[in-house]
């Protein structure tokens, strides 16, 4: 602990620390809750960023800064009350920093939320809170005039996906692409389809937007009244079409199996989740969304589960040298999956095209 509380002690704190003990399963950095002893000062979350993941500690911290710098501006203006539950506090160093560097170890100081939780539960209620809070999220950045930066380059790029999938395929590393072949035709044939984003970006028909990146149920705090409280884990938010927030989502909530099912009869498009989330979404969002971002929602529900199916596959082909696995072709199952998750949202396009109408009063 005496390590932690040095970290701890580099930034500007109130109180006398009692205890640092680990807080939450969270895939990407450590976190710790920091209890103070006194009863009218606050307690702390400090976290040690993935410097592998986020190479640029000084842009996704300044990243952070802008968006959260913002929302607090945009919830006094509102006259909200009770802001600090609304928004994440990050801490200052003695150099004006929000970020603190060991010589190895990059580490963040923020204001504990107290009375607050996240869940893991998917199903249509907090689904349909999701997309509240995410639409919402999007919303009051809408107007942001700082211009962010990619703290992962290229993380939702399809066209980048693609040109990675066509590298591994011409290296054949490990001799697998003869066995995936009926794969890479189905993706090729959507290929096309499936980059009109960075294509309708480039035509200057489709806007970025500030997004989250990484739009989970359990990204959100809610109170105990169940009320959403604010987004968190905000190390993803960058520049990114809205099919980012919307389309990913789906692809992890909408799924009635799992990621790496191996039964593919479990696995098909959920639409209740999608009707849920969907319904939460455009109520937040649609103020701010332009008709093609609006009619194009059903494209981003496909183009995420397509877009993991190239990397899934990519990565086998390459000898899986980027996703963990736990046996040989793991990232071949992942692959199926998420091809049939594909397939099943391609068939419920027309659908869901037809309920985001009814949602907007359109006949």
């Amino acid at each position: 602990m005496n390590d932690l509380l040095n970290v701890v002690s580099r930034f500007k704190t109130l109180g006398t620390i009692e205890s640092i003990a680990p807080l939450g399963s969270g895939l990407i950095n450590d976190t710790y809750r920091v209890r103070t002893r006194e009863t009218n000062t606050p307690d702390y979350v400090l976290q040690r960023i993935n410097h592998a993941v986020f190479q640029d500690v000084d842009l996704l911290q300044a990243n952070i800064e802008a968006v959260t710098k913002h929302i607090r501006r945009k919830l006094t203006e509102a006259g909200e009350t009770g802001i600090d539950r609304k928004v994440l506090t990050f801490l200052e160093t003695e150099e004006g920093k929000t970020y603190w560097c060991d010589g190895e170890n990059y580490w963040r100081v923020m204001v504990f939320i107290p009375d607050a939780e996240t869940f893991e539960t998917v199903n249509p209620e907090y689904s349909y809170y999701a997309g509240l809070a995410f639409g919402n999220f999007q919303e009051m950045l809408a107007d942001m005039p700082e211009s962010l930066g990619e703290t992962i380059p290229d993380f939702h790029n399809m066209e980048f996906r693609l040109w990675q999938l066509r590298e591994a395929v011409a290296a054949d590393a490990v001799g697998r692409v003869d066995e995936v072949r009926p794969y890479l035709e189905e993706i090729e044939k959507r290929a096309e389809e499936m980059c009109k984003a960075e294509r309708l970006y480039r035509e200057g028909k489709l806007p970025k937007r500030v997004c989250h990146c990484d739009t989970k149920v359990n990204n959100i705090m809610f109170d105990k009244d169940r009320k959403v409280l604010c987004v968190i884990d905000l190390d993803t938010v960058m520049p990114s079409f809205v099919f980012s927030d919307y389309g990913d989502f789906l692809r992890t909530g909408a799924n009635t199996g799992d990621e790496d099912d191996r039964d593919l009869d479990r696995v098909n498009f959920n639409m209740e989740i999608f009707k849920a989330f969907t319904k939460g979404y455009l109520e937040s969002a649609k103020s701010f969304l332009l008709p093609v971002e609006i009619e194009n929602l059903p494209y981003a529900a496909t183009l995420f589960p397509y877009m993991q199916c190239v990397r899934f596959l990519a990565d086998y082909i390459n000898g899986d040298v980027y996703y963990k696995i736990k046996y040989p072709e793991h990232n071949l199952v992942r692959t199926k999956a998420q091809f049939k998750l594909l397939r099943s949202a391609e068939e419920r396009m027309l659908e869901m095209a037809a309920f985001i109408s009814e949602c907007l009063g359109r006949k």
